[in-house]
């Protein structure tokens, strides 16, 4: 019996020093190399020397695991089991996957290739985890069985919750862009009626606004200052953008840079358009929550009446028997 306390004890010690590393790990923020804080300070030099400038983030980092010996031997077999775990929580190729990421705003501070690791070692680590967890409460609740369905259980809650997850930041990451395009596009209107052009209703907006289409505006700026066109930025940044309707901006003010079209009517139209669908949206909603509303009056009132209404039916019927 003392045996069997001990062994319990040591797993649930085991256990817990599992999961607190895991979440560790989770929580805690990734580092942020120096590659992307360097980059504007470079791309000029790249530009000279007849190179890209590197707009993506595409520079190679060096090898994940450095130079060390333990790492150059272990570091092939690391990356080799993230490679397939990376299947199972992937969004299509490691370009599709990095949009994602992206889209969902997660890893801010990484590039494009380090934002892809950083969510492989992650899911990784965190299926891992829930794994070891499931195994252990199964072992110690019925047996190698039951080890291996809960195991097994851990493993496949820790693959959903991580696809989940990027799929539930893509979500409100376009539900606050959409909220903030009619101001922001309001805003750029007013800014090139008054004869300002795209670049400088864009710098006029950045400088006085915040949200998250503002940042994606803000790095349509930054891209200009290093030395690429503003039109093609724009084309990139509706390539790039989780939101639609964003899109239609991004390619408006693209068309207007490039042709001299006349942004402000575009503009009121596509605010006009898009506060037309926010407000179909807004009744199809509201439509959905009274059907919620009505749905526990049905389930719970509708049979306490019918209870009630019944009751004295008993007595009519029979009372004169």
């Amino acid at each position: 019996m003392t045996a069997g306390l001990s062994w319990m004890e040591l797993t649930a010690v085991a256990a817990a020093t599992a999961f607190a590393a895991v979440l560790a790990w989770i929580v805690v923020r990734p580092y942020r190399g120096l590659a992307g804080r360097l980059r504007p300070y470079v791309a000029v030099a790249r530009t000279r020397l007849a190179r890209s400038v590197d707009v993506a983030g595409q520079t190679a980092t060096g090898p994940v695991f450095g130079q060390g010996t333990f790492r150059r031997l272990f570091g092939p077999i690391v990356e080799g089991v993230l490679a397939r775990f990376s299947r199972l929580i992937s969004f299509g190729s490691e370009e599709q996957l990095a949009t994602k990421l992206r889209q969902a705003g997660l890893y801010p501070g990484l590039t494009a290739r380090d934002r892809v690791r950083e969510y492989r070692v992650r899911s990784f680590l965190l299926s891992a985890g829930l794994t070891v967890l499931g195994g252990l409460f199964g072992l110690a609740l019925r047996g190698v069985a039951a080890m291996l369905l809960f195991g097994a259980s851990g493993f496949v809650i820790g693959v959903l919750f991580s696809r989940s997850r990027v799929d539930g930041a893509v979500s409100r990451r376009r539900d606050r862009i959409r909220s903030e395009l009619y101001t922001v596009n309001q805003l750029i209107a007013m800014r090139t009626r008054v004869g300002g052009g795209v670049v400088d209703a864009l710098r006029h907006t950045v400088d006085r606004a915040h949200g998250v289409f503002v940042d994606e505006l803000a790095e349509v700026l930054r891209l200009h200052e290093r030395g690429l066109p503003i039109g093609v930025a724009l084309h990139r940044a509706a390539q790039l953008t989780p939101e639609p309707e964003a899109a239609r901006t991004y390619n408006v003010l693209a068309t207007a840079q490039e042709r001299g079209s006349d942004l402000a009517d575009a503009l009121l139209a596509l605010s006009k358009d898009l506060r037309q669908a926010r407000r179909e949206d807004l009744q199809r909603d509201a439509a959905r929550r009274r059907l919620l509303l009505v749905f526990p009056m049905i389930v719970v009132l509708a049979p306490l009446v019918l209870l009630f209404l019944g009751a004295p039916l008993p007595s009519l019927i029979f009372g004169g028997l």
